[in-house]
């Protein structure tokens, strides 16, 4: 494989290790399904014309809390809080 830069050839070594390698799929995994989700309940906040201080208020949080939640600074948001806000938009949370 042709990959350029110190990163990219680091990370290439990495990946020749099947327990590094599980490791990365896994939180790579994690990280985009928690941004689909994240992203879903964004659009659907922004459908019902709710700022997201009214969304904070509705699940009885703090706005701070909701905009780092939607800003992409909160890195690691539970299940239970993306519940919360899925039920306060109408949504639910499901495994398929």
């Amino acid at each position: 494989m042709l990959v350029e830069g110190a990163f990219w050839q680091d990370l290439e070594s990495d990946l020749a290790d099947p327990e590094f390698m599980r490791e990365y799929v896994t939180e790579s995994i994690r990280i985009a399904t928690t941004d689909v989700i994240i992203n879903q309940l964004d659009g659907a906040r922004e459908a019902a014309g709710l700022t997201k201080a009214a969304l904070a208020r509705a699940i009885n949080s703090e706005p701070a809390s909701v905009r780092r939640l939607f800003d992409g600074r909160q890195s690691n948001p539970t299940l239970g809080t993306l519940a919360e806000v899925a039920a306060a938009l109408g949504m639910r949370v499901t495994l398929e």
